[in-house]
């Protein structure tokens, strides 16, 4: 349906979700998502969010003179398979915070950009975007948005764009990541060669491959080239916007002292948490729930099932680790990213 004069006010509300982007009609699509379906829904897909939604199509420029004053924007960009959700999931609390997990907008604008679109300038249109999402669900919370890392690649514009966003860089360790990939099987290993032609398409790969030497990588090498020009990404997003705007994080460290963690990245995100709220998101469904299934799912069973994958993939896994490691001495990237958010935490 199209914007109409009884509907207008209802994009001050943060329930009707900015969703997709059409450059060729410079329009917006609202969908109408509550609270309760953002907490239910794994990612903010059509996959995912509740059947049948009926978008509201506004024009760019009407829906941006809708719009209230924005809330607060921080951000989550991350590798993959690394409990980016559940920590997207962590930042639902009312009066507190929201936590956006892999709005599509963000996947429209990557799209057009790789698609080399013309149209509406680019950066004008993720402003706005930016804008679109940072409306809250009620007055004083702030917003964290988890892009899915296919926006890794406008990570730095959005930085640039918001100067006041903050952001947590998190990954999975090498052989960790290696391992949620072997373990997914066939759709795993297919979804790294996505990836792959992605990052190719943004340019971020930089370590001296042709096109030819991808084609004789194994799966499990795809993986790793994918995860080094993320780790590269990173540390020149630390480089370009500074530790007091862009910490990176490893999931061994959030899984291993979640509190500390969470109240480290509240600091970050300029949000307040004392001791008792943290003990009540560690204890809550974010940390002992699967973030895509639903099931009982805590540090223990996480750590079990790394470990079942790297019992039956172990040889392929030492194998492309130590080749991953020699690539990244060669090429100079860091296989620890620099601004680690718990520096000093432990000493």
């Amino acid at each position: 349906m199209s914007l109409s004069a009884s509907s207008a006010p209802l994009l001050a509300d943060a329930t009707w979700l900015a969703h997709r982007y059409d450059p060729g009609h410079d329009a917006v699509h609202f969908v109408r998502v509550p609270r309760e379906a953002h907490r239910t829904a794994t990612f903010l897909t059509d996959d995912h969010l509740p059947p049948g939604l009926e978008p509201l199509v506004v024009r760019r420029a009407d829906a941006l003179a809708l719009t209230a004053s924005p809330a607060p924007l921080h951000f989550i960009f991350h590798s993959a398979y690394c409990c980016s959700t559940l920590l997207a999931r962590a930042f639902d609390r009312p009066g507190w915070a929201m936590g956006l997990k892999e709005p599509v907008l963000f996947n429209d604008l990557v799209g057009w950009k790789r698609r080399g679109g013309k149209g509406p300038d680019m950066a004008s249109v993720l402003d706005d975007a930016l804008t679109l999402l940072a409306r809250p669900f009620a007055a004083g919370e702030a917003v964290i948005v988890k892009p899915s890392n296919i926006a890794n690649g406008i990570a730095a514009p959005i930085l640039a764009l918001r100067p006041q966003s903050h952001a947590v860089l998190l990954y999975a360790p090498l052989r960790t990541y290696l391992a949620s990939i072997a373990k997914k099987g066939l759709d795993g290993r297919l979804w790294v060669r996505t990836l792959l032609l992605g990052l190719l398409d943004d340019r971020l790969i930089d370590m001296g491959f042709t096109p030819r030497d991808h084609l004789g990588h194994s799966d499990l090498q795809v993986a790793a080239v994918g995860w080094l020009a993320q780790q590269a990404l990173f540390a020149r997003l630390v480089a370009q916007f500074g530790e007091s705007r862009v910490r990176t994080l490893s999931s061994a460290e959030l899984m291993r002292d979640p509190a500390t963690t969470t109240t480290c990245l509240a600091t970050l995100f300029g949000l307040s948490l004392d001791p008792a709220a943290a003990a009540q998101i560690v204890s809550g469904p974010a940390f002992t729930r699967h973030s895509k299934f639903g099931n009982d799912f805590a540090a223990a069973e996480r750590e079990a099932e790394h470990s079942a994958a790297e019992q039956i993939h172990g040889d392929e896994i030492d194998k492309v680790a130590q080749w991953a490691e020699a690539v990244a001495k060669a090429a100079g990237i860091a296989l620890d990213p620099p601004a680690p958010l718990l520096a000093g935490q432990h000493a």
